[in-house]
């Protein structure tokens, strides 16, 4: 069997973390090959199955991406489904999840082009601390945390008119808890749990990614945390009408009551912190060969 792990032609070196999920896929007795998402040269229905990894380019050209996920799954299986990677590669499903019922981090959408004061949507909601972020992003690009009680405001603002002339953006309240408590990654397969972890940024930061110093270490999470992690990839699958979808990992942060809150659902290419847990790379090889034959 041929199963292809699309990435993208900038991947680092450095970047292993996907190398148990192969040899799984090896032990398993399959050919693995590492296609470049858009390489018009690779012949996609030699695959048996594609599954969407490392493609991490795709934000700067998110309609291209959508259009070859389509086109795709129609040349060989491909997971997960392309009118799911459609929906997540843009924030705006926060807001669907949100109108479902999901604990989401409140967010004043402002449009490619639009106008937008912060300091008087800051004072309209009550918050002290602002967040900006882009609609379609990863790794933290674009973003900004400001504060009304001093200048970070003004740079803010700035950094706002600056992005909306190239593409659309969100505001929200500026979780400080993630400087102490991190982000929460829980991860799926099928719908079940298989592991989490917590990434924890450098003193004084928020960016919880490794290419800004943070750390990542596996946890437990609580009952709280896993129902609604669960709820989240059975509204999806719903939403959608699919069989449970093949993996998800899903982001939460803690408001300051310490309430968890989705951040982010990666239901596309998500670093599955593999390395803390071998045997989730042998659970997704498993579900992904037993749904390929």
């Amino acid at each position: 069997m041929h199963i292809g792990l699309a990435t993208c032609s900038t991947l680092p070196d450095w970047e292993i973390d996907d190398r148990p999920l192969e040899d799984a896929l090896r032990a398993a007795g399959a050919t693995v090959h590492h296609p470049v998402w858009d390489d018009g040269t690779f012949d996609f229905a030699s695959l048996d199955v594609c599954l969407v990894r490392t493609t991490w380019d795709y934000e700067h050209r998110r309609d291209a991406f959508v259009e070859w996920a389509a086109a795709t799954t129609r040349q060989t299986r491909f997971f997960n489904p392309p009118e799911v990677i459609a929906w997540n590669t843009h924030k705006s499903y926060l807001h669907d999840l949100s109108e479902d019922g999901i604990p989401t981090i409140p967010t004043v959408w402002v449009e490619r082009g639009g106008t937008l004061e912060l300091r008087a949507v800051l004072s309209e909601r009550g918050w002290t601390r602002g967040f900006l972020k882009p609609v379609v992003g990863s790794t933290a690009r674009a973003t900004f945390r400001f504060d009304v009680r001093d200048d970070s405001i003004v740079a803010a603002q700035s950094f706002l008119e600056e992005r909306l002339a190239s593409e659309s953006m969100m505001v929200q309240p500026y979780l400080e808890r993630v400087e102490r408590h991190g982000e929460e990654s829980i991860m799926l397969v099928d719908g079940d749990i298989t592991h989490a972890v917590r990434k924890t940024p450098v003193p004084g930061d928020y960016r919880v990614q490794d290419d800004f110093g943070a750390t990542d270490a596996p946890m437990q999470p609580g009952e709280t945390e896993s129902r609604l992690a669960r709820r989240i990839m059975a509204m999806v699958a719903e939403r959608f009408d699919v069989p449970p979808l093949l993996y998800g990992r899903v982001d939460l942060l803690r408001d300051d009551d310490g309430t968890p809150m989705l951040n982010e659902l990666e239901l596309v290419e998500p670093s599955f912190f593999f390395r803390h847990a071998p045997t989730a790379a042998e659970r997704l090889a498993r579900s992904l060969l037993e749904r390929t034959r």
